[in-house]
């Protein structure tokens, strides 16, 4: 597996890879911004998935690391969909401090009829389920799941509603994916990938100014034209929904620029960026663990010619076992 180092980009701004922290004081946000670039081609020229699947698993790593970045601990957050769709799984995890993998599945057929039919967008590939944002902070400790339910809507929607459910902070969530074509050194073409996303949070010092208006089908008052949001936040939600597509995955305007044209009148600051790197965490002592963990027969299964292959579904690396490496003494 090739590893990407990401480098500050021009004027030491953060470039591609790298997580941009943010303020902005006179709003009272904060948040993150990302652009993603040769991490993420790694990540999918891997798998070499069909294109809207490359776009949604592209999609979930941004989400992925923008959330995965903020953990003040050591530990892991996987981000997971489980659904009845041509693409009924899709797992993105981020391993503390910088390390990130991501697959996903799809049934073939399924797929197929879904794209002649032209339905290719992130929602019409999932169809019905869950996503599930999971942290791990590791052994002996209790996992913390937030279930939120695939209804149709984006991936940002989604991640909105997830804030709202787990945190009830005030959260907006910018996503943006886009397909570069170029040719290789021998002159065939190649999809390359880009992705960026900003997630933006209201977080005043007076809590009582961070409610929010019931989610439809709550226990509150859903009519939400009663409902008085705090102007700071109603701005800083419209200037982040101003945000294109193409600029979250522009290099030519970067996380740095981006920022500054959203709010350098309300005082935006910057803080150290923070580097991602393609990088799993499957080993060979791992998944011998596992193996010699299995039950005999199960182990007699799975040998081919005096050999147990297995091969992670994240990175792609086969590893090979002399039967006698994993059978019970």
């Amino acid at each position: 597996m090739t590893e990407m180092a990401p480098g500050l980009g021009e004027f030491d701004f953060a470039g591609d890879d790298h997580v941009v922290p943010f303020q902005v004081e006179g709003l009272d946000v904060r948040g993150r911004a990302v652009q993603l670039g040769p991490m993420l081609d790694a990540i999918l020229e891997r798998h070499n998935y069909p294109l809207p699947v490359a776009r949604l698993v592209a999609e979930t790593v941004v989400l992925t690391v923008l959330l995965g970045t903020s953990l003040k601990f050591d530990g892991k957050l996987i981000v997971q969909t489980k659904s009845d769709g041509p693409v009924d799984l899709v797992v993105a995890d981020f391993a503390t401090p910088d390390r990130v993998r991501a697959y996903a599945r799809f049934n073939e057929e399924a797929l197929e009829e879904a794209l002649k039919d032209g339905r290719t967008q992130s929602h019409e590939l999932l169809g019905k389920g869950v996503l599930a944002f999971t942290i791990d902070q590791g052994a002996h400790t209790q996992r913390y799941q937030g279930i939120v339910a695939l209804d149709g809507a984006t991936l940002e929607e989604i991640a909105g509603v997830y804030f709202r459910q787990s945190e009830q902070i005030p959260t907006k969530v910018r996503l943006g994916v886009a397909e570069l074509l170029d040719r290789d050194e021998n002159g065939k073409p190649r999809h390359r990938w880009r992705a960026g996303g900003m997630v933006a949070q209201f977080l005043p010092d007076a809590p009582e100014r961070m409610r929010q208006p019931d989610l439809s089908g709550g226990d509150g008052d859903d009519n939400e034209d009663l409902f008085d949001e705090d102007d700071l936040w109603a701005e800083a939600k419209v200037m982040v929904e101003t945000i294109d597509a193409d600029e979250l995955t522009d290099p030519m305007v970067g996380t740095e620029r981006l920022l500054y044209r959203l709010f350098h009148e309300r005082g935006v600051r910057v803080y150290e960026p923070q580097a991602v790197y393609d990088r799993c965490s499957c080993s060979r002592e791992k998944i011998r663990s596992v193996l010699t963990g299995l039950h005999a027969d199960d182990i007699e299964s799975t040998i081919e010619d005096g050999l147990i292959k297995v091969t992670c579904e994240f990175c792609s690396t086969t590893y090979r076992f002399e039967a006698s490496e994993v059978r019970q003494q």
